[in-house]
């Protein structure tokens, strides 16, 4: 079995629905609006992007949980979006399906905010 990382994503509840259309297994294709998928490497951010931004605007949000195999994931460098523990990955949305396929396991919901 590869080795893998733990990578989490906020989402709002419309993506959420996406994903479990997938079997959990996948994440939809994005929008034209979103060229860039971003998973993020820690679940502090990512809960408070749910929580905060998500709540806010959808109505509700949710943290997921997945495994990426770590040998694939080297060809997305890390991103600090802002402070030390605002990590991500920039996934270009053509690449999404490739990246889906290196995704081991189901997509989990670890937390739920309304």
């Amino acid at each position: 079995m590869p080795t893998t990382t733990t990578l989490w994503r906020p989402t709002g509840p419309e993506e959420l629905r996406l994903v479990a259309e997938l079997g959990f297994r996948a994440w939809p294709p994005r929008l034209p609006e979103q060229p860039i998928f971003y998973p993020v490497l820690n679940e502090d951010y990512a809960v408070r992007i749910a929580r905060d931004w998500n709540v806010r605007h959808d109505g509700a949000g949710f943290v997921t949980r997945f495994e990426v195999e770590s040998e694939f994931l080297r060809g997305y460098p890390v991103q600090q979006a802002g402070g030390s523990t605002i990590l991500e990955l920039w996934v270009p949305a053509e690449e999404l399906d490739e990246f889906n396929a290196h995704i081991v396991g189901r997509i989990a919901v670890v937390h739920e905010f309304r």
